[in-house]
């Protein structure tokens, strides 16, 4: 009975630790979170689809790109210089103004296309909630990478959808993960708002 459960459900078991890692390194803001989320990613590819979580399935590709990319951006020096004339790495700033509503609109028209692509081309019975959560975290991911505070806040809404999808896709490891993401999420978002007006003084 254990075995069998156990070959159920290892993948599931195995991503939620890794998924535990990766939020507990990005709520310190460490670099090694873009390593957790990679290898996280790389096995979710399997596990979606073998849930038929088609858009969190193609979403995990686009995760694995963006976590070298955001690994790239976190390394690269930001051109504003500390009192010594020396390169400071990323640092932690708010979301542009300006460019809420373009990324609302961005958010929008990923959320319809997906969804349509699920309707039309596959078997989902939540092409709703798994396609709003695959476009909300495309903007979450890239602005996770730029290391925008605000990115927290699209986090705490994937998270919450998440959870109860999980759930629901008998996915309950990864559900609970989720659930305890939505804490630490919130926890995060002052932490590093906390780490950002250190950094301004």
């Amino acid at each position: 009975m254990i075995t069998e459960f156990l070959a159920a459900h290892w993948l599931d078991m195995v991503t939620t630790v890794l998924g535990l890692a990766y939020i507990i390194l990005e709520y310190k803001a460490s670099l090694w979170m873009w390593l957790a989320g990679f290898l996280m990613q790389a096995l979710g590819i399997v596990l979606y689809y073998q849930k038929g979580l088609y858009a969190d399935c193609g979403m995990e590709f686009y995760y694995l790109a963006m976590t070298v990319y955001g690994y790239w951006k976190w390394v690269s020096k930001s051109p504003i210089g500390d009192d010594r004339g020396q390169n400071k790495s990323l640092a932690i700033t708010h979301f542009p103004k300006k460019a809420i509503g373009y990324w609302l609109l961005i958010t929008g028209v990923i959320w319809t296309v997906i969804y349509w692509l699920l309707v039309t081309f596959t078997n989902s019975n939540v092409p709703v909630a798994d396609s709003f959560t695959t476009a909300l975290s495309i903007v979450g991911i890239w602005a996770l990478a730029h290391k925008y505070l605000e990115q927290w806040f699209v986090w705490i809404a994937v998270d919450v959808v998440t959870c109860i999808l999980y759930f629901y896709k008998d996915i309950p490891f990864k559900a609970s993960l989720y659930g305890l993401y939505v804490i630490i999420a919130v926890a995060g978002y002052w932490k590093w708002k906390r780490m950002m007006q250190a950094d301004a003084k």
